[in-house]
């Protein structure tokens, strides 16, 4: 079992950003964020998912407050280095949820923890990404020349206007996205047993990359239960549909939190 956290220790940590120690939580959800984005998506869960719940924003490499660090261009790297940095915070029953890349990140860290025979998430949410063994129906973007790679980016609608239209950030922003496309897009998923843990997967209703049988691909993935919710929205229904995603969450990792309470 890792050792328990030290305060000193927890605010020294750069993978784990703006970490808020609940000593009475009884179950940490780690989140992990989509490509380009960091650990402000979850910003507002700390203070509406309940108390027993400790929330640990994910905040890799290559981003604000990270940005002296490269970002990783493959998912299984950036799982094994999340994993050595995540280790400490497992002291305690925990569960993931990640949207698009951040939920490969998190079905692939739950695999390593398997072959490291270690603990396993309670609960995995999977939002915004097909079923790990789904093949991507598009080529590949990560590699587009600017101009088209930024009309990509457009047409997914998860990137501002003002910092479309601003050359700058944009320099700034499409290393960052490239590298997070790249760990996307040249993902081999090996085929392993299910995960003895449930799975509840979030899609989009209008998410017109991601469909409904991409979705159901998450059941194969877990020996336990599976649960498939569908919201209104395009991929990036974690923003426009935030509060019906904590109200799903709040129920899930309370019953959660209740189970650990009885053991």
């Amino acid at each position: 079992m890792a050792s328990p956290l030290s305060l000193r220790e927890s605010q020294a940590n750069p993978w784990i950003a703006n970490y808020r120690p609940n000593p009475q939580a009884r179950l940490r959800l780690f989140c992990f964020p989509y490509a380009g984005g960091n650990s402000t998506i979850y910003r507002n869960w700390p203070t509406s998912l309940p108390d027993l719940i400790e929330v640990c924003p994910v905040h890799l490499p290559g981003r604000a407050g990270r940005l002296n660090e490269q970002p990783f261009h493959k998912l299984l790297p950036l799982v094994e280095a999340a994993g050595a940095a995540l280790s400490p915070y497992l002291d305690k029953p925990f569960a993931f949820f990640g949207h698009s890349m951040g939920a490969m990140i998190s079905f692939e860290l739950a695999r390593l923890l398997r072959r490291q025979n270690r603990a396993l998430p309670l609960h995995i949410f999977a939002s915004g990404r097909r079923g790990p063994q789904v093949p991507d129906r598009e080529d590949p973007t990560y590699n587009l020349p600017q101009s088209v790679f930024i009309e990509e980016l457009r047409r997914l609608n998860g990137t501002p206007k003002d910092v479309l239209e601003h050359p700058e950030l944009m320099q700034l922003m499409t290393q960052l996205l490239r590298a997070d496309f790249e760990v996307c897009q040249t993902y081999d998923y090996r085929p392993e047993p299910p995960l003895k843990c449930p799975i509840t997967a979030f899609g989009g209703l209008q998410d017109v990359d991601i469909t409904r049988e991409d979705m159901e691909g998450w059941r194969v993935q877990t020996a336990v239960a599976f649960t498939l919710r569908m919201l209104p929205g395009d991929h990036f229904f974690l923003h426009t549909q935030e509060s019906i995603v904590l109200e799903a969450l709040s129920r899930e990792l309370y019953q959660l939190a209740s189970v650990v309470n009885c053991r």
